[in-house]
């Protein structure tokens, strides 16, 4: 499924401020504690494989769906991995997943996400049960393990607060985790921001930062730790899609260059169908910014990347 979290339509997209907002203090205090590195890691990838519109664009044109995941890892060292927000698979599945990755590179990431049991059905209370289950599954990626993140519902809010911090206090210390709010007071509510990220910085836990076009306030700008984990969710490649991208890679730099550790940023898009053109363009603009050289996507269609600049 597409995303459509924060679309507008395409004619009001010249009068939405896509702006970056200033970090905050939070992030500079952060920031601050940790000490500039020269190489940091830097994932960069999609949401999903199973996207058979990337047939002759990045997958040969017969490849089977079965084999799909075979080739995604050829073109990015990462995923954002959603489909199992929907059904906890087993850990069989997991594993040849994990093997898949195995077979063609050593550094890639599966940031897997929470399952909507835990978090839209359970809304995170007695969920110990599937809790154990989504952990003993995720961990059959073993090194192949990136991030996890955990997405809470619009309707999941900060009179909830109390129950969110339960939750966090019971998962295990050593899990990287990024956690993504979208109820509005989380921003709004000056107490209720400050519980929040106040929480995430505890726990040593990370917040996801979602550019959506609709919903400026999830470009919250706040560091919790020294690493980053943005889902940008773009307009079919929209003029403004490539303006937003240079201005987060701007505030990337910045952001290396005052100690952050990690970079995670997933491309989304209203249709996936141009996904893997946005995030050519985004790793390329990664790598003349930052100095480096994360492999590039390799495209089979003849047209697909003279569409990257226009």
């Amino acid at each position: 499924m597409p995303m459509d979290f924060g679309k507008v339509p395409s004619e009001q997209l010249p009068s939405v401020d896509f702006t970056l907002p200033p970090d905050s203090q939070l992030t500079r205090e952060v920031l601050a504690n940790t000490s500039e590195m020269k190489d940091i890691p830097v994932y960069i990838g999609c949401a999903k494989w199973g996207r058979k519109e990337w047939l002759g664009m990045i997958y040969p044109p017969k490849t089977k769906e079965a084999n799909f995941l075979d080739e995604y890892v050829k073109h990015f060292n990462s995923i954002e991995l959603n489909a199992i927000f929907y059904s906890m698979p087993k850990k069989e599945q997991i594993k040849i997943w994990r093997e898949k990755a195995e077979a063609v590179k050593e550094d890639f990431k599966f940031c897997p996400k929470f399952t909507r049991t835990i978090s839209h059905i359970r809304r995170l209370k007695n969920a110990e049960e599937d809790t154990n289950r989504y952990l003993e599954g995720i961990y059959e990626f073993g090194k192949y393990l990136g991030p996890s993140f955990l997405q809470l519902g619009d309707n999941f809010g900060p009179k909830s607060f109390d129950v969110l911090k339960a939750y966090m206090s019971h998962l295990p210390k050593d899990l990287e985790l990024f956690v993504e709010v979208r109820h509005m007071d989380w921003f709004a509510d000056k107490v209720a921001r400050q519980d929040f990220f106040g929480l995430l910085r505890e726990c040593n836990k990370g917040a996801v930062i979602t550019d959506a076009s609709g919903r400026r306030d999830c470009v919250h700008q706040e560091l919790s730790i020294p690493e980053t984990f943005v889902r940008f969710v773009g307009n079919g490649l929209h003029p403004t899609d490539y303006t937003r991208i240079d201005e987060w890679v701007d505030r990337l730099a910045h952001w290396k260059n005052h100690g952050l550790q990690a970079i995670y940023f997933f491309l989304h898009q209203h249709d996936e169908k141009d996904t893997p053109i946005l995030a050519d363009y985004t790793i390329r603009k990664v790598n003349e910014k930052l100095g480096l050289n994360v492999a590039l996507p390799q495209f089979v269609g003849k047209n697909s990347q003279s569409e990257l600049f226009t």
